[in-house]
């Protein structure tokens, strides 16, 4: 059936003197950026082993279970596109279908979000690097750790201050490398443990592999809260909607289309990796997809792993890039109503980026790297906050998805299947997170108990920040809905 966008909603604030440059990138490389803000081969080699230990193996189909919720959650997010396309995605929909309060929050935990989980990947990159030239290496010193992170941080964001061009053309770059290598060593992965290798230590594929509880006791719920923060990132590609080619249609279909790839990928790789060395091996490895490449190379091990250290390399890289833009986006979208120092929201007129926002964010996720190398007696608390990062996803999937729901209410009981696809798909997407994130916070230590509620009260802080000093419209919208249900879809 057809569907029509909604008529532009009018902007509370002040029209900033220059915008993002319109029509510059496609839906293939809006695409490659959620895909790439998701980090591939960086988040299997975070996530292959827990994923492995929390499901008994049964992770296949774990992934593939959770990519159910997450394309009606990115179905969502298409369709409030449709509705209202701007850099601040979220934090503008919650704030105008719900509440502008609860739209702060929601943008504040976004760009929380991005920090926190593109400075996990960043960790990565040392190691990384240094095992492209000696994959034996299984240690990075703290002087390479920061040289390495700072040098590629800067250069991501200089990228990103010069255009969102140039920064879609490195992504594609970088991703067609690193999704060749991943999928290529998962194949090997499949036929090596498919081979039955005799005096070789794996695990065999068995009928286990396909069920909720392994080859053992499987933990479900650990295994999708796992599995959230893996997708996690694909939203990306609505950030940068307002330079995207038909920016109120395109950024939903590349989101949706992120999905789907990366839950095809993610379930190739895990099913692909977790069986060639041992449940030990796995568990233990300081690098599990270096091991496996080493061991699935045979004589030429050394070199499979400099190649996955590539891979991985070049994930962490992307990512980083990724983290930047779409967080300055995020920082942009917010400045433009004022909700956060205006000047964010300023506009190079050579460049057609937010220089300013882009600088804030690059250099506050530099900075929270180099903190962490240096500051050996925080490492246990930035872990805490680290890990927090996927009960934060959590949170704004499931208010995006709420948003859209109050949004198109009145087309939700036009017809069965509006209610359907616009109702009971989306409320039974958000009862899932909603019910992975409640559980995981009862078994969640205090640390990132603690971390999260910090996250929080600080967004709390600046909210009021925002409505007292910045004295930011935004919080006097009119809530909004679509305001016929004549155009079905």
């Amino acid at each position: 059936m057809a569907e029509q966008a909604a008529a532009p909603v009018g902007d509370v604030a002040a029209t900033p003197a220059r915008r993002l440059e319109p029509d510059a990138i496609g839906v293939a490389q809006d695409t490659v950026i959620g895909m790439a803000s998701s980090a591939p081969a960086a988040t299997v080699g975070l996530s292959l082993a827990g994923l492995a230990v929390a499901t008994a193996y049964g992770s296949g189909l774990i992934l593939l279970v959770t990519a159910v919720p997450m394309l009606v959650i990115a179905n969502a997010y298409r369709r409030l596109n449709l509705w209202n396309a701007n850099c601040g995605a979220s934090f503008e929909w919650v704030g105008r279908a719900i509440n502008p309060y609860l739209g702060f929050i929601t943008g504040w935990l976004m760009i929380a979000a991005y920090i926190l989980g593109t400075v996990a990947e960043v960790l990565l990159l040392g190691p990384s690097v240094v095992a492209v030239f000696n994959p034996a290496s299984t240690s990075t010193s703290t002087v390479a750790n920061v040289g390495i992170g700072v040098g590629v941080g800067v250069v991501m964001l200089v990228i990103a201050i010069i255009g969102i061009r140039i920064t879609a053309r490195a992504q594609v770059g970088m991703a067609l490398v690193e999704y060749l290598i991943l999928m290529g060593m998962a194949i090997a992965g499949m036929i090596w443990v498919l081979g039955h290798h005799p005096g070789h230590s794996f695990v065999p594929f068995t009928s286990g592999w396909a069920s909720f509880s392994g080859i053992g006791r499987g933990s479900p719920v650990n295994g999708f809260l796992i599995a959230v923060f893996i997708y996690g990132g694909w939203d990306g590609t609505l950030y940068v909607n307002e330079e995207v080619k038909r920016r109120r249609v395109n950024p939903g279909r590349a989101a949706m289309i992120a999905v789907v790839l990366l839950a095809i990928m993610y379930t190739f790789a895990q099913v692909g990796f977790q069986g060639v060395v041992s449940k030990r091996t796995l568990a233990n490895s300081p690098s599990p997809l270096i091991t496996i490449a080493q061991v699935l190379g045979g004589a030429h091990g050394g070199t499979w792993a400099k190649i996955m250290a590539l891979s991985i390399a070049l994930s962490v890289i992307a990512t980083t890039g990724t983290g930047i833009v779409l967080g300055a986006r995020l920082v942009y979208g917010m400045a433009s109503y004022r909700a956060l120092p205006r000047f964010f929201s300023n506009v190079s007129s050579r460049f057609a980026t937010p220089v300013a926002a882009s600088a804030f964010t690059g250099l506050l996720i530099i900075g929270i790297s180099v903190i962490y190398f240096l500051a050996t007696s925080v490492h246990n608390a930035f872990g805490d906050v680290i890990n927090v990062t996927s009960f934060i996803f959590s949170v704004f999937y499931i208010l995006t998805v709420l948003a859209s729901m109050v949004y198109y209410r009145r087309r939700v009981v036009s017809s069965a299947w509006n209610l359907l696809v616009l109702g009971v798909l989306p409320l039974g997407a958000a009862g899932f997170l909603g019910w992975v994130l409640v559980d995981s916070l009862l078994r969640a230590p205090g640390g990132q108990l603690w971390s999260l509620l910090g996250i929080v009260v600080v967004g709390l802080v600046l909210m009021i920040i925002a409505r007292l000093g910045l004295r930011s419209s935004f919080f006097g919208i009119r809530r909004e809905s679509e305001p016929t249900a004549s155009a079905t879809g």
